[in-house]
């Protein structure tokens, strides 16, 4: 399989096992792809230019340039992160992105948040097989520092993640959710 072919089927959400040696191989190829480039990304001065463009060889997608990140940041596969305009990651945050990530215009990300898109077989036969479930980010949603974003969630338009939250279960539009596990406690 050809790399652009294992991207479109991690884009395509397929699982993948510790078992299949070829998409492993490739997997692991990814990341030290990834990891290389954030390397670069984390262990110098960049300017905003620099780092649209960095993100951009990251993701292998074009990264509007108003896009702005306030390095570190941290990805394990980079290659299924979908960045839209106006969106501001600040430092420390983390990326498990081979299920799919995407952040919608004008939403703000705060330090060190995790967004996870895999989870691991229960079962011992599964267990070294990771299945991906994609995160969405609405539009001007803001992602308060430390929170944690779990597999398969979509946060709504216009929502609030409070600082420290664990999100396992999708957010209204127009909603400010907090605690572990995180609960709606207003609308907006």
């Amino acid at each position: 399989m050809e790399m652009i072919d294992f991207i479109n089927y991690c884009r395509e959400g397929n699982p993948i096992s510790g078992e299949e040696k070829e998409l492993h191989r490739l997997l692991v190829q990814c990341s030290f792809e990834a990891q290389k480039i954030t390397m670069a990304l984390n262990t110098s001065f960049h300017s905003h230019e620099e780092i649209v463009t960095i993100f951009g060889e990251l993701t292998g997608r074009q990264v509007d340039p108003s896009f702005m990140c306030f390095p570190p940041f941290y990805t394990d596969f980079g290659k299924n992160i979908t960045i839209g305009k106006n969106v501001f990651l600040n430092t420390g945050c983390s990326f498990q992105d081979r299920g799919g990530i995407v952040i919608g215009d004008g939403s703000l990300i705060g330090m060190n948040v995790t967004i996870a898109t895999l989870n691991h077989g229960l079962d011992l036969e599964t267990r070294s097989t990771t299945f991906p479930s994609p995160v969405t980010i609405g539009q001007n949603v803001w992602i308060g520092s430390n929170a944690t974003i779990l597999p398969g969630v979509t946060i709504g338009d216009n929502s609030v993640v409070a600082a420290g939250a664990v999100v396992n279960k999708n957010v209204p539009d127009n909603s400010v959710v907090a605690g572990v596990p995180a609960k709606v406690i207003k609308n907006l």
